[in-house]
């Protein structure tokens, strides 16, 4: 028998076989055809998400031939074809200094018989549903053709005349607003109709309104012409988008002519067909045209591929041995025909080669399906459209033969062991005695000492590339040492009841079958914690380093203007009724030294300053400022040098944010109400301090012996003719020393304050004060609706105050951590169930004799239930014990990073913490077990009919 007559002989036994175990074979399928979908899409996906040079020109200028802009040159220039490079011709046409840069006349800039539409964006506040807000409202005719693909209609209809807008849909969520509605330009006072929702293909994210050239930005500048509190527009700088003349283009020659004049262009037909660096101009001093890219695979996308085979051969191989022993009389009616070793391979092999094909295919199939119904969903989750999808068959050919070569892969130990079994054992049933290699577990620990060695090496050096190296080193070995710690699991129930001391026992007896499906939890797991504990490590150290501008729960309402403090009495009615206010407001003010100029719109040292002087010396200065900051940084650890960065002293040296525009140094006018709502100190004697005029500080390294030093500045303007006669001169310098109120250290921290002063005490000290602002305790975070409302009551109240709310650090992962549990607990289920099944298909003479001496019915659901758990739950604790290894080394290198940063710069954080993600953990070691064991025992059935049992 030839050797392609023995392999058409086996594929077709092996499709017989198949078709007979339809279960398993839809198991095994389903396994390959999974992953293989996964890998299609994600290709698919990533293929048609990088747009190419022609979409990100369409996204640009829509369908118009090039787009011109003023680059503010102020002469001719040179350019790269792609536009992205310019710089002046000649540097004998620069501006002399401070002097604005005339712009240039576009018009005279564009080719002979071109087409021309102006692109302008101006920032401004409009009315919504629930009150006001800012958004960008672009001039720009939709309607032209030439908006086609960089502004597209979603429904309703493109807006024409002076007093129609269309808006994106991000924009009326947001202000509550539909088609139909209207909306009020604030500072032109004028309406405008909502007839349609448009979108950026590039930018489904956008908030903005469209408009006509001249329906907004003319009428707007002819107001504040006329009006004097009105401000003008702040337009954006101005784009063309040019058509060419009969459909000829945009040049290269058209360029260079249009970069004489000044204006920049990016050409559709020359970013597409660029011109030869002989022909650029600019060349001469760049390196060349840079226009493509890598298109080698990185070492991630590698490491996910073979993760993925990894995963499936873990989990089929045990299906195929099952299958293997299922058919073993099958396999030795071979031997008794004539058959070799080499045949009852073949077969076994042949096994995984038909369902390796048919799950690639479905797999790839599948893929390509969920893409195209998806693809509105991925559009919308990465933020803009696809061009088109980009299918590249010979990607997806590779994606198959993967699949397939993983179906043989996972078929190649059960091969091997079936042709090993004598044709005696085979047409008998009897399995023959097995023993585990004592091999194997010896190296595997070996090898696991070493990875994590390595690994923990790596992260004390620096070197992320050992730390990867070790991990992965470290989690083989881990893998050779699960058969033991499978049959370590048997002597764990001697005292357990039935079900779990049987599920023990049968996949420590099974581990050929256990092993494998405790292995690819492992891997899932250990891939899952070890990126949530990374994120997790990083997002503490974000909170850590983030600097809030408000103290927590705290809102405030500061004036902005002059004269704008007498209307906070409407503002603060309009904060008490629109939003979550607890209790009532605490007033807060500012004080300067010298003329009573307005400080918001003229120099502060105009107006004076009023500085509290730190004292030197120990306790007063931080340590890591100064000649020898950097030896004492170099002695530190990172704990050390936390701890330090947090006392007083450090803490003093700057102000981050001036959220009630002091302008004096962190002293702000205020009293008990303002100390209780906003600084949160809940303390009588500070209380009583304030009201009988003695300052209460927050940080006392600015304190020394109970008093602090303030100096005061005092400057006068010309126009200031009181204070000009009362004191001559330029300039008069005060200092005082006060008696204060030391609050605990804690409070140094306080955002924006350091010393509060009262009325009394700063009119006593020849100080000006000013009410500018009230602070109030609400119950949460104010939403997007409740800015709207209550900036509507500020702007009816005649304008000039804006209320500021704290939004926390940067937005948490949550969503990230959420769907790396939800995958690790997939295959958890998915691989507790496969060993689940095929303990079943197994164990099937085992549970009829259960059956036949009498165990009542619920065993067998409970002992599948058990055996669920015994693999999920044994994976993911191995699974978690395997990812805390390079999530805990790779921290350790940004630490070392940290520190070395740190003692460059002594007053940079090292703060570099390792932040278990408890509530992943939680819910892979707890959850996911739980339920894989409770969908077990309530997916077998309780009864089995019993069979009259062979020989």
């Amino acid at each position: 028998m030839s050797v392609f007559t023995g392999w058409r002989a086996a594929l077709r036994i092996a499709r017989r076989d198949a078709m007979r175990a339809k279960g398993r074979s839809a198991l095994v399928v389903a396994m390959i055809a999974l992953p293989v979908l996964g890998v299609t899409a994600a290709d698919v996906t990533y293929r048609s998400v990088e747009p190419t040079r022609a979409e990100k020109l369409t996204a640009s200028m829509g369908s118009a031939d090039a787009l011109f802009s003023d680059p503010g040159m102020g002469g001719p220039i040179q350019q790269m074809p792609d536009g992205q490079s310019y710089d002046l011709a000649s540097q004998d046409t620069v501006q002399p200094g401070g002097e604005p840069v005339p712009p240039i006349d576009m018009r005279a800039a564009l080719p002979a018989g071109a087409h021309a539409t102006s692109i302008q964006s101006v920032p401004a506040s409009v009315t919504t549903k629930y009150g006001i807000t800012t958004t960008e409202i672009v001039e720009f005719p939709t309607s032209d053709p030439m908006a086609r693909g960089k502004v597209d209609l979603v429904r309703g209809e493109l807006p024409h005349g002076d007093r129609e807008m269309a808006a994106t849909e991000p924009f009326l969520t947001k202000s509550g607003l539909h088609v139909g509605s209207r909306t009020t330009l604030r500072g032109a006072e004028r309406t405008y109709t909502i007839t349609g929702v448009v979108e950026r293909p590039d930018d489904l994210k956008s908030e903005a309104l469209y408009a006509d050239p001249g329906a907004v930005i003319d009428p707007w500048t002819n107001t504040a012409r006329h009006d004097k509190k009105v401000l003008p527009p702040n337009i954006d700088s101005k784009k063309w988008l040019v058509k060419g003349a009969a459909g000829a283009g945009v040049s290269w020659s058209d360029v260079l002519a249009a970069n004489a004049r000044g204006a920049l262009v990016v050409s559709r037909q020359v970013v597409l067909d660029p011109p030869p660096d002989s022909e650029v101009p600019m060349a001469r001093t760049m390196s060349g045209n840079s226009y493509g890219g890598s298109e080698e695979l990185s070492a991630a996308l590698i490491t996910v591929v073979a993760m993925a085979v990894l995963e499936i051969v873990l989990l089929a191989g045990p299906a195929f041995a099952v299958g293997a022993r299922r058919s073993r009389r099958q396999l030795g009616l071979v031997g008794t025909c004539g058959g070799d070793r080499r045949h009852v391979r073949a077969v076994v092999l042949s096994g995984g080669l038909v369902l390796g094909g048919v799950g690639a295919v479905a797999g790839v199939a599948a893929g390509l399906l969920l893409t195209v119904v998806f693809r509105p969903v991925i559009e919308n989750w990465a933020g803009y459209r696809f061009g088109s999808l980009s299918v590249r068959p010979s990607e997806l050919l590779i994606i198959a033969v993967i699949g397939l070569v993983t179906g043989l892969l996972a078929a190649l130990v059960p091969a091997i062991v079936a042709s090993r079994q004598s044709v005696l054992e085979s047409l008998s049933g009897r399995r023959g005695i097995r023993h585990s290699s004592r091999v194997l577990p010896v190296l595997g620990s070996v090898t696991l000492l070493i990875g994590a060695a390595v690994a923990v090496r790596g992260g004390t050096s620096g070197n992320s590339t050992l730390v990867a190296g070790g991990s992965v080193v470290a989690e083989l070995g881990l893998l050779g040492c699960i058969p033991v710690i499978v049959g370590l699991l048997g002597r764990l129930g001697r005292s357990l009841p039935l079900s779990p001391r049987m599920a023990l026992r049968d996949a420590a007896r099974n581990r050929g079958r256990t092993a494998p499906a405790v292995a690819a939890v492992m891997a899932a797991v250990a891939g899952s914690v070890a990126i949530a504990t990374s994120m997790s490590s990083s997002q503490a150290e974000m909170d850590y380093e983030y600097t809030a501008g408000l103290t927590p729960g705290t809102v405030a309402l500061m004036a902005s203007g002059d004269k704008s403090a007498d209307r906070l009495p409407l503002a603060r009615a309009a904060v008490e009724h629109n939003l979550a206010v607890t209790g009532g407001h605490a007033d807060v003010g500012r004080v300067w030294a010298g003329s009573d100029c307005n400080v918001y719109y003229e120099d502060e040292t105009s107006c004076g300053s009023v500085e509290l002087i730190k004292p030197t010396g120990k306790g007063h200065t931080c340590p890591l400022t100064g000649k020898s900051a950097r030896k004492l940084a170099a002695s530190l650890s990172a704990d050390e040098h936390r701890k330090l960065m947090r006392t007083p002293a450090c803490l003093g040296e700057y102000i981050n944010d001036d959220p009630f525009n002091s302008s004096a140094d962190g002293v702000v006018l205020g009293d008990a109400a303002f100390l209780s709502t906003y600084v949160k100190l809940q303390d009588p004697a500070a209380a009583k301090a304030l009201a009988a005029g003695t300052p209460v500080l927050l940080n006392p390294a600015y304190a020394k012996d109970g008093e602090v030093t303030l100096k005061a500045v005092h400057r006068y303007s010309d126009r200031d003719k009181a204070n000009r006669k009362l004191h001559p001169g330029t300039a008069e310098t005060r200092t005082d020393r006060l008696k204060v109120y030391q609050a605990p250290e804690q409070y140094a921290a306080t955002p924006g304050v350091r010393l509060i002063l009262p009325l009394q005490t700063a009119k006593r000290l020849g100080l000006h004060t000013e009410v500018n602002g009230s602070v109030y305790t609400v119950a949460h975070e104010t939403t997007s609706s409740e800015d709207q409302r209550v900036s509507a009551a500020i702007d009816l109240a005649g304008g000039g105050i804006y209320l500021q709310s704290p939004h926390g650090p940067s937005e948490r992962q949550d969503t990230i951590l959420l769907v790396l549990s939800l995958f690790a607990g997939v295959v958890t289920l998915g691989a507790a169930a496969i060993a689940t099944g095929l303990a079943k298909a197994d164990a099937e003479t085992d549970l009829t004799t259960l059956s036949a001496v009498g165990a009542p019915p619920r065993v067998r659901r409970t002992l599948s239930g058990f055996q669920c758990l015994v693999v999920a739950l044994t994976g993911v604790v191995l699974g978690t014990a395997a990812g805390l290894v390079p999530a805990v080394a790779l921290r350790l290198v940004d630490l070392r990073e940290a520190v070395k940063q740190m003692r460059v710069e002594p007053m940079e954080s090292a703060y570099t913490p390792i932040v278990l993600p408890w509530a992943t953990i939680g819910l892979l070691a707890v959850v996911v077990p739980l339920l894989a064991g409770l969908g077990a025992a309530a997916f077998t059935r309780s009864r089995q009919t019993l069979s009259r049992r062979a020989g």
